[in-house]
Parts: structure tokens; sequence; C-alpha cells
């Protein structure tokens, strides 16, 4: 649903998706995406996903966090968001959208095409004759 692009820290350039919500972000093993740089508490902040507002953040009691270099305890975000944890800076972006296969749908219309066709060939046939 949503991707994390670590512009910077320890793991710079890994991008992570988020399925799954309330996603959390810390250095505990518990939380959704580990980070282990300075500055970045156990449990740091946790995005979340309502429909009347859309993607949020919620940032710990007494820990540290900016959207777009504006610190904030709570914010709706955008596509696009920088977020900075300590030393740590995501980018927040919606991700790629998984596509469904359709080899069903495609198996079913070349069915239909064939019959219809020889349908018209088997009746061209019987007025010819």
């Amino acid at each position: 649903m949503i991707q994390f692009h670590i512009l910077s820290g320890k793991r710079a350039g890994v991008r992570t998706a988020a399925r799954h919500f309330p996603f959390s972000i810390g250095r505990a093993a518990q939380n959704n995406l580990q980070l282990e740089d300075d500055g970045v508490w156990d449990q740091h902040l946790t995005f979340d996903f309502q429909k009347e507002k859309g993607f949020t953040v919620a940032v710990a009691a007494n820990a540290l966090a900016a959207v777009n270099n504006e610190p904030v305890q709570t914010a709706r975000l955008r596509n696009g968001d920088t977020v900075t944890i300590g030393s740590v800076k995501l980018q927040f972006w919606l991700a790629a959208p998984i596509q469904r296969g359709l080899r069903v749908r495609e198996f079913f219309f070349w069915t239909l095409v064939i019959a219809v066709t020889a349908g018209q060939l088997a009746l061209v046939y019987w007025l010819i004759r």
C-alpha cells in the first residue's frame, strides 16, 4: 500500500513496503521496521490509515520526529513527504499496486471469439448448401 525509501542512516537506499496498519518503526525487534540508528527510540512512531483522514503518523510520547522538517506529534502524510526520525530520513510513497493475473479472463475471451467465429462459419456453410 505504501513504501518507505530510507534516505539516510545505516540502511540508506532500502525500500520497505507497508501493507498492514498500524505500521510501527523503532529500535525494538517487535516493530515492523527496525532501525538501529542514533536518535531512534524503541517504539518511535506509528503509521496508520483511516478512510476519513488518510495516512497519519503518530509519534511516541517524548520522542522527536519531523515531517518535511517541521516537528510533529501527529500529522497527515502526503505522497513524497520526508519523515525524519533521529538521524534517519525516510521518504513516504504510495507503493505500486499488485496486478492480478488476467490469464483466466483472456482464456474466456479467446474461447468466446473462437466459438463465435466457428458459429459464423457453420452458418455460412449451412446457407451456401
